[in-house]
């Protein structure tokens, strides 16, 4: 056996690591949780299969009022666009307690990852994902949760750190493309990631995204670069950062692009001191509590 095919040729902690034979191993793997009935958490949730690519998880209150028609959030989960999925316990944790206490529906959106399939593949499949959800618009979607129990006029788009990222995507090409059937109400970026904002220090970026080689000129990782930005299908943003992230300024420069851009939204900056990126999904605390309040207020702002 050749023991070279053990070399390691790419590592991109605290991702994942690719051998020289092609195999991938990730530094984290996230474990799944059943799809059903959750009465401790007061939410019930289920599984469902958009295209042959994309997948899904739906997540409702325990129990719903018959022609009520509530809220949807389409939320797409983190983890540097390579690990993490719709069906672990990380978005369980940040999920479910939204769920039950804003009383919303959620639809947590399965996009494929890297480096097996590089960008813009999550973008794309997040897209797919977002006009799947617009298909239920008239109530004769494929989906009769999200017919009977999601109001189409009151939608809000959510991720943490990548999937801020992609989250803002989407926003973005709704508004370009005048997607129909579903009216954005408020999009809430936790922790967002738009690349380091250093030329020599994207490594993880150039490697995930090999198509792109100006990162500064991409409008993936820079939303400054983007001419449609204006056009973000969005009536409200709530960028949400941590102090002690070490991207924070990246962060902060989106919520100064998004007031310069000439989108004619409005935009909010919540930051919570003492914290690192992603706290929330890691630890449970004061401030944890506080952010997943300041969540449900933007929500319920709006309802």
């Amino acid at each position: 056996m050749d023991s070279s095919t053990n070399d390691v040729i790419r590592d991109c902690p605290p991702f994942f690591k690719v051998y020289k034979d092609g195999r991938v191993e990730r530094y984290f793997v996230t474990q799944p949780v059943p799809a059903g009935l959750d009465r401790t958490a007061g939410v019930q949730t289920k599984d469902v299969v958009i295209s042959p690519a994309v997948k899904a998880r739906i997540f409702m209150p325990q129990s719903t009022t018959p022609g009520q028609k509530l809220p949807l959030l389409v939320h797409y989960h983190g983890g540097g666009f390579s690990i993490g999925s719709a069906f672990d316990t990380v978005t369980y944790k940040v999920v479910a307690p939204l769920v039950k206490q804003a009383n919303i529906v959620v639809v947590s959106i399965d996009y494929r990852v890297a480096p097996e399939h590089p960008l813009p593949i999550a973008h794309d499949d997040s897209w797919v994902g977002l006009q799947w959800v617009a298909s239920h618009a008239n109530g004769q979607g494929p989906e009769p949760w999200l017919n009977d129990n999601a109001d189409p006029s009151r939608i809000f788009l959510a991720g943490e750190s990548a999937g801020a990222n992609i989250a803002h995507f989407v926003a973005v090409l709704a508004g370009a493309t005048k997607l129909v059937g579903l009216k954005i109400r408020g999009m809430l970026l936790v922790h967002p990631y738009f690349g380091t904002g250093e030329p020599n220090d994207n490594e993880l970026d150039k490697y995930v995204c090999p198509t792109s080689t100006e990162f500064d000129n991409d409008p993936i990782v820079n939303p400054a670069a983007d001419p449609k930005l204006k056009e973000m299908a969005c009536e409200r943003v709530i960028v949400l950062v941590a102090e002690e992230d070490g991207f924070r300024n990246r962060r902060e420069a989106y919520y100064e692009t998004l007031t310069k851009s000439g989108w004619r939204g409005k935009v909010e900056f919540f930051e919570t001191k003492g914290e690192g990126h992603c706290f929330h999904v890691v630890i449970d605390n004061h401030n944890t509590e506080v952010l997943k309040n300041k969540m449900v207020d933007f929500i319920n702002k709006d309802i």
